[in-house]
């Protein structure tokens, strides 16, 4: 077989990415630049020696792609200088300025430099940008006809207006500040943690209206993991009315929440969740029922490939919500597809988000403070104990269970060959007592008028304030067991309030946690 040596598989694989993202490859001996929009001429020779790659688009050249073989990739940046020498090189025949895209592939691994950067600086990409992106960015650095060109996004973030504070937050102006200095220093990933209740999305839909309207940006993603936070995102951008100008954002610019495969072109802010997105780069339908089921819960998905009808460039920014959960094990492959700034935006970081988002945390913004700020209300403790989660219970042997497997959700009724103890650890873990919880949620209810006195209207009608309630999980453990006696658990202690803090909740907002597991992992009401 041949072209079976390193540097010859390399360049075989970079033909494949070049011509899955639009390129026309064709030897220095057979060169015709009008067989479409984008060329890539192999061993093109310079006054320095042959390039390996040398890019014309609309018959102009544009870039350099410097191969190597796959061992090489461990020291691609070694390699920038060469790459960098070709690209300022004169082209035989040519009387050419230095060339501002240049490229270093192995094939695998690819980086990239855009000479008109501010401080041009490589950063890793998937595959090549395609001919119609780089010909948009050389016309927009000189359009002809004496015009001033448009400046490259990195350079367009470094010239951003003031603030505008009107509406916004202490916090939330110090998170757009920080966030629009980070994008000056060119660092592509970018953490806010901002409490629950504290504004992130508000944020969100500032700093985006103000790097569509003064970055000109090309477009932006909102990637949730559920659909719910995606309608949620919507109506928040729906909403939202910029402080200088008296129309709607959706009245500004285009907003897409995508309910299928089509990405609209003139779309300029899409709402996604990272399952759809993950099924559009794959070509498939996705039914709006498996976005209801969180992204990390899943099967791990398939690695991504190259899309050609969604490039890496579709995006120049992208807003991850509930970061701490949907950035990790493949499903960071859908993250690393796209050549754009990654966003986080959390309440609830980890050590893993730290990493990911390289420690870059542009805001950190905890419950404690936005208290301390009047933004959020503090909480008392409302304790509900029941006998199971105390004592724990036991299923007796020849009883029928309802078994559940977590990822296929498949249930089937077994008989118990012996009797089955359970203690309160297990609990919502490996048993799952649908009994219990409802005692629980029943305690709930009929404490309400003592959680909250003050809810009392003059006609002795009870208004119940607005209650989130965190859930465990909706599907916790590997294998569940769910007893059906009804018996099996009663509310013993069904409004036991801590000592330690004050009876008396003054806030008409209250959120509620139903874990009646485990006593240690109980949330407050807040």
């Amino acid at each position: 077989m041949e072209n079976q040596n390193p540097e010859q598989e390399a360049r075989d694989a970079i033909d494949r990415m070049l011509t899955q993202a639009g390129w026309v490859v064709q030897a220095k001996s057979r060169v015709d630049l009008s067989a479409g929009p984008g060329v890539a001429v192999r061993e093109y020779p310079t006054d320095i020696g042959p390039a390996d790659y040398v890019l014309f688009v609309d018959r102009k050249p544009v870039g350099v792609v410097e191969a190597k073989r796959e061992e090489e990739g461990q020291r691609m940046t070694v390699h920038e200088d060469q790459a960098e020498d070709y690209a300022a090189a004169t082209l035989k025949h040519l009387d050419n300025e230095p060339l501002p895209f240049v490229y270093e592939s192995t094939g695998a691994v690819t980086r990239f430099t855009d000479g008109r950067d501010p401080k041009p600086r490589s950063r890793t990409v998937f595959s090549f940008h395609r001919p119609e992106t780089l010909r948009t960015y050389v016309m927009r650095a000189n359009p002809g006809g004496g015009l001033p060109g448009t400046p490259a996004l990195r350079a367009r973030l470094q010239n951003m207006p003031p603030l505008d504070e009107t509406g916004l937050r202490p916090a939330q102006i110090h998170a757009i500040r920080n966030l629009e200095a980070s994008f000056k220093q060119n660092r592509p990933k970018a953490l806010i943690q901002m409490a629950t209740g504290a504004g992130k999305t508000y944020t969100a839909c500032s700093f985006v209206y103000r790097l569509l309207k003064h970055a000109r940006a090309h477009r932006i993603l909102f990637l949730v993991d559920t659909r719910n936070l995606g309608e949620q995102a919507e109506q928040e951008f729906m909403a939202y009315r910029p402080p200088d100008d008296n129309r709607k954002f959706t009245e500004l610019y285009n907003v897409q929440r995508l309910s299928s495969g089509y990405i609209a072109s003139d779309s300029q802010v899409c709402i996604s969740t990272i399952q759809r997105l993950y099924a559009i780069l794959q070509g498939k339908d996705l039914d709006e029922s498996d976005e209801e089921t969180p992204a990390w819960g899943k099967k791990p998905p398939p690695p991504v490939v190259y899309s050609p009808q969604n490039p890496i460039e579709q995006f120049d920014f992208i807003i991850i919500d509930e970061c701490h959960r949907s950035i990790y094990n493949l499903w960071k492959q859908v993250l690393d597809y796209y050549d754009a700034f990654l966003i986080g935006l959390t309440a609830t970081p980890d050590k893993r988000t730290f990493g990911f988002f390289h420690q870059n945390v542009v805001s950190e913004y905890t419950y404690e403070q936005s208290v301390i700020d009047g933004v959020n209300v503090p909480y008392d403790v409302f304790t509900i104990e029941t006998e199971i989660t105390r004592d724990g219970a036991k299923l007796k042997a020849r009883e029928f269970v309802d078994k559940r497997e977590k990822l296929s959700r498949r249930k089937r009724w077994e008989q118990l060959d012996e009797d089955l103890d359970y203690t309160p650890n297990q609990l919502d873990r490996d048993i799952v007592n649908p009994s219990q919880i409802r005692s629980v949620i029943r305690a709930f209810k009929e404490s309400l008028p003592a959680i909250f006195p003050d809810r009392h209207e003059a006609d002795g009608t009870f208004e119940v304030p607005k209650t989130l309630v965190f859930a465990k999980s909706d599907s916790t453990p590997t294998t569940s067991f769910r007893s059906s006696a009804r018996n099996s658990t009663r509310a013993t202690n069904s409004a036991k309030r801590s000592p330690t803090r004050p009876t008396r909740i003054p806030s008409p907002c209250s959120t509620a946690s139903a874990t009646p597991g485990d006593p240690a992992s109980r949330s407050p009401w807040t």
